[in-house]
């Protein structure tokens, strides 16, 4: 380890400003984590002491990232109204990996939803780049679109959005149906994702039969049994309660592992939020952070002196 000479200061501090910082108190001693993503490497890096002052100690971890399933670069969303322009989103560049989970925390208004629409392709972005791994979603045609929904999209809304006249089992299918599956192959792949989420005595019942929890369920049931890619949640636990709340959001985090598929919850609950592996803090059309929340390294209960996968100090 090297103590950072003060000539240098000015050099890093410009560093910083464009990551992102946690900081964490321990004893005496403040602690910054610092990630910073490059050419798919994350660095860690981690500040013992106070920045303003010298000596000042600098640990570097690196980890090599996955390829993103879904990137965003420079996308910015601004809506017109008469001579108005309200920008949405502004300068936003993501990466999102495939297998994780994501929370995209913020107020109403922050631009989370509107995020949201542009990743599902339910809206174009007024400029900016949203690659699917190597199409371009903002450069799809209205057929393209729907092709990219109906296969690599599930959602689970806030208000469940089941077809009233249909039982639990066939609003299930209806993802089945839009890819021309067979009925017998629809009929027990419904089966079997409703006894996935416990309503397997409840597959003939309409929407006006079920309770909130049982029609999210259904709703669940729907958005994974097409095996999607990206499943999102936009404030899939707004209309339950406490405990139907947890439960549900063990049961959509729990299929999303199982099966390995990238999970974006929109929210703007703290407590819903920690279920993400990343936490991504919207605010005003802007990122403000983005925090990890998976149990990887982290200086609240690591010896900073000898941290885990040690490259080189700066």
């Amino acid at each position: 380890m090297k103590k950072i000479p003060k000539k240098n200061h000015n050099q890093y501090n410009r560093l910083i400003s464009h990551t992102t910082i946690t900081h964490y108190k321990i004893d005496t001693f403040l602690i910054q984590s610092i990630d910073i993503v490059s050419g798919g490497l994350k660095y860690s890096i981690f500040i013992k002491g106070d920045p303003n002052s010298r000596p000042l100690v600098l640990i570097r971890r690196r980890t090599i990232m996955n390829e993103p399933i879904i990137s965003l670069r420079n996308v910015q969303k601004i809506y017109k109204m008469g001579d108005e322009r309200i920008v949405a989103l502004e300068n936003i560049n993501l990466d999102f990996e495939k297998g994780k989970t994501y929370c995209l925390l913020g107020t109403s208004g922050s631009g989370k939803s509107t995020l949201l629409n542009l990743i599902a392709g339910l809206e174009k972005p007024t400029k900016g780049e949203i690659v699917f791994r190597s199409a371009h979603i903002e450069k799809m045609n209205e057929k393209q679109l729907a092709d990219y929904r109906q296969k690599y999209i599930g959602f689970v809304f806030q208000s469940y959005n089941l077809l009233s006249s249909l039982s639990a089992l066939e609003n299930v299918t209806i993802p089945l149906i839009f890819r021309k599956i067979p009925r017998k192959k629809r009929i027990a792949a419904a089966r079997d994702m409703l006894k996935a989420v416990g309503l397997e005595k409840r597959e003939k019942h309409k929407p006006s039969q079920l309770s909130g929890g049982q029609q999210q369920r259904v709703s669940i049931a729907r958005a994974f049994i097409s095996k999607p890619s990206i499943v999102f949640a936009d404030e899939p636990t707004g209309n339950l309660d406490t405990k139907t709340t947890f439960e549900m959001m063990d049961l959509i985090t729990g299929i999303a592992r199982e099966n390995n598929q990238t999970l974006i919850i929109v929210t703007h609950d703290l407590e819903i939020a920690h279920y993400a592996s990343t936490i991504i803090y919207i605010r005003d059309g802007n990122i403000e952070k983005i925090e990890s929340t998976d149990g990887g390294y982290s200086p609240a209960n690591t010896d900073t002196e000898n941290p885990p996968e040690l490259e080189t100090s700066i």
